[in-house]
């Protein structure tokens, strides 16, 4: 069994988001083999607590857009390892401590990682227009 086309292309828009917020070392992992209740992970990592939390807010922002609501947001106090669970993929993002020490990649070793590139992302809705739009 392998993630479902959804789960790929929503941890497609949820990497993209990521790395526009400059983290690092993004991936993903399908994890549908061995985790009944999701597809995915993506892993993402980041050197300050300040940038994970830009990073989760972006990821959350961008499949918000595509109707995707967290189901739960684990850690943002403390922002060195906040846990977003999306439901078909959950994203995980890092301080570089923490990605070195638990090592998530490393313990789902025996999961395939996703090439994510050759992954189409889901299409942003494109936003009706206003009045206000028109008059410019």
């Amino acid at each position: 069994m392998t993630a479902a086309q959804h789960s790929l292309q929503l941890a497609k828009v949820a990497a993209l988001a990521a790395e526009d917020k400059i983290a690092e070392k993004v991936m993903a992992i399908d994890v549908s083999d061995q985790m009944p209740l999701t597809d995915v992970f993506v892993i993402a990592s980041a050197p300050s607590e300040r940038q994970v939390g830009a990073i989760v807010d972006e990821v959350e922002d961008r499949l918000r857009e595509l109707g995707s609501k967290p189901l739960r947001r684990e850690g943002e106090r403390e922002g060195r390892w906040v846990l977003i669970d999306f439901g078909d993929i959950i994203v995980h993002v890092q301080h570089e401590e923490e990605r070195d020490y638990y090592a998530l990649e490393r313990l789902w070793k025996d999961c395939p990682e996703i090439d994510l590139s050759g992954i189409e992302p889901l299409p942003r809705p494109v936003k009706a227009a206003t009045e206000d739009d028109s008059d410019a």
